[in-house]
């Protein structure tokens, strides 16, 4: 008798551990997936570290970005991503960032100068690369991730939650698409 009751509890045990494991997946059912987790998209892998407002009066945030400030009415935010090639040999990150809001509304990255340390910038990654690089101001930086500055209307914001879109286009490696929800 005293087998079975340890085989009984063993298997209560790997039961609520199966439960525990499907409770903590990467998304939402509808496959969206959660900021601070790495995605696979086109053959490359990406991680939105943080997304924050960006306050033009701050010292830190004047680092980031020195443009303009938002109009009234709207706010300018910073997504900090990575990307990285954990594959075989060369791949180019070639897709397109979109935020969509609940509505439907779709915003699409302020452009950066190019003397913007912080800036994401596609380029060829070798097995094991990232962008941003190692050692770069931008991998060093309190955020970690190299900067895809968006401006949003203040409505929007309350329209949540708000997805980064992360499409390649037709003829990239599957998956193309991905929707990440952002800690907005």
């Amino acid at each position: 008798m005293r087998p079975r009751r340890h085989q009984s509890a063993a298997l209560v045990a790997c039961a609520l551990t199966a439960l525990a494991v499907a409770g903590c997946s990467s998304g939402r059912p509808d496959g969206t997936a959660r900021e601070g987790l790495y995605e696979t998209v086109a053959g490359l892998d990406y991680n939105v570290f943080i997304t924050r407002e960006l306050n033009l009066r701050d010292a830190e945030d004047r680092g980031y970005y020195q443009g303009p400030e938002a109009p009234p009415g709207f706010a300018l935010y910073g997504l900090f991503i990575q990307v990285c090639n954990n594959g075989h040999g060369f791949k180019t990150p070639n897709v397109t960032f979109t935020v969509e809001d609940s509505q439907g509304n779709r915003f699409h990255p302020v452009p950066l100068p190019a003397n913007n340390l912080y800036a994401y910038r596609p380029r060829r990654l070798s097995r094991k690369a990232c962008i941003p690089e190692a050692g770069s101001t931008a991998y060093n930086g309190p955020t970690g991730g190299a900067l895809l500055l968006f401006k949003f209307s203040l409505p929007s914001l309350e329209n949540r939650p708000l997805e980064l879109l992360i499409d390649a286009p037709p003829g990239s490696p599957k998956p193309r698409f991905k929707r990440i929800e952002l800690d907005i």
